[in-house]
């Protein structure tokens, strides 16, 4: 049984614009034409795909599960619409990063500024977000690039290293633990700044306390690395974070780092690529460059000017 990709796409633009008045108006289409296309999907499948019993679009289980093959199909079909017009140069278009939050903030925007100033007129959108967060936009072909702290796993994705990283935990400078021999069972009852499931900095953080046997029992979940190092300086408990995250406070004496007896927390932060997939265009070019040494002083172009102009978002 061949699906009818015409009907297969209005029942996607439904549930993607929530309706089938929103649909019909982003579409240009009658409400009728839509209802009547997806009521003949339905018959050809033999099974219901949204339930209609209220106001809203709520899918039924088969309706999930055609609803995620479609974004699969029709994110690659702009995959494949974006190559090709890539292959005609790296003059325009759009490159869209999805990276982890330390990642996004810290290291991704000098690597970005490399590529803007080799391609000014490629459009670059990046997304911050956790790692869980940055894997399921790259299967939904929501992003070209991906770059994460976290572990992961999943059969459809390579993982590549990148760069190696180091967190440490971080304290305002006169807690009362600084200048103190700290044993890394002590944590245990120490009040701490976390960062939300899902947060790769998190993840490999109790990984590497677990392995101490060290369960924090005082945690104050915190939105963002920004945020809690504005809050560890304000005394509100300990954090782990990456250093790279923590320079400029550690070197305001905004914050310090706390040796902790027997604590190293060393990973790798990687890229995730589609497995048995050609990487091609503005893409591929972002990954040659972030291949390249990130201490850079100063950004140049391929002529050797000097540059300082940040990627658009």
């Amino acid at each position: 049984m061949a699906l009818n990709l015409h009907h297969l796409r209005l029942f996607a633009a439904v549930v993607d614009h929530g309706g089938f008045t929103r649909a019909a108006r982003a579409l240009r289409l009658s409400q009728p034409a839509i209802s009547k296309s997806l009521n003949e999907l339905e018959k050809q499948l033999h099974v219901a795909l949204i339930d209609r019993t209220g106001k809203s679009v709520v899918l039924t289980e088969a309706g999930k599960t055609l609803y995620a093959r479609a974004s699969e199909l029709f994110g690659v079909e702009r995959v494949a619409e974006r190559e090709l017009r890539e292959l005609r140069g790296l003059k325009r278009g759009l490159l869209r990063v999805g990276a982890s939050t330390t990642i996004a903030t810290y290291l991704l925007p000098a690597y970005l500024g490399r590529f803007h100033l080799r391609h000014p007129g490629v459009r670059i959108r990046t997304t911050s977000a956790n790692t869980r967060a940055v894997l399921r936009a790259l299967l939904e072909f929501r992003i070209d690039v991906a770059l994460v702290e976290g572990p992961v796993s999943h059969p459809r994705v390579d993982v590549i290293p990148w760069l190696d990283d180091e967190l440490v935990v971080i304290a305002h400078p006169d807690h009362s633990l600084m200048g103190r021999r700290v044993d890394v069972t002590s944590l245990a009852d120490e009040q701490f700044l976390v960062r939300e499931p899902g947060s790769g900095t998190r993840v490999v953080s109790e990984q590497a306390l677990a392995l101490h046997g060290v369960r924090l029992r005082n945690t104050m979940r915190v939105g963002g690395t920004e945020a809690i190092k504005q809050a560890v300086a304000a005394g509100l408990g300990l954090a782990i974070v990456s250093r790279a995250a923590a320079a400029d406070q550690l070197a305001l004496n905004k914050l310090a780092v706390l040796p902790v007896d027997g604590l190293v927390i060393r990973r790798t932060l990687t890229q995730l690529q589609f497995r048995d997939r050609t990487i091609a265009g503005a893409a591929r070019e972002l990954k040659d460059i972030l291949g390249q040494s990130p201490d850079v002083d100063s950004l140049s172009d391929a002529s050797g000017n000097p540059g300082t102009t940040t990627s658009p978002g």
